[in-house]
């Protein structure tokens, strides 16, 4: 594993500030944890629409299609024999 190589002073200097106020034990880490926040933060602007979207084919893949509708009136008269 490599390590962090800022090569900007400016990115260094927000690295150092992020490190300081999250108490992180170094810069990667404060870089690792901002950059997940960051992708966190992307992630709430998706619509929940579309949010909602991406859970329901991904359940619906693992659950295959959806079976034929229960028809209670078809239950009820082969039930009564009707």
């Amino acid at each position: 594993m490599s390590s962090l190589y800022i090569r900007d002073s400016d990115v260094d200097e927000l690295a150092k500030k992020v490190q300081k106020l999250t108490n992180a034990p170094n810069k990667t880490e404060a870089v690792r944890r901002a950059l997940e926040n960051e992708l966190a933060r992307a992630k709430e602007t998706i619509p929940l629409v579309e949010r909602i979207r991406k859970i329901q084919d991904e359940v619906a893949v693992q659950l295959g299609p959806n079976p034929k509708p229960f028809d209670m009136k078809a239950f009820s008269d082969d039930m009564w024999d009707a």
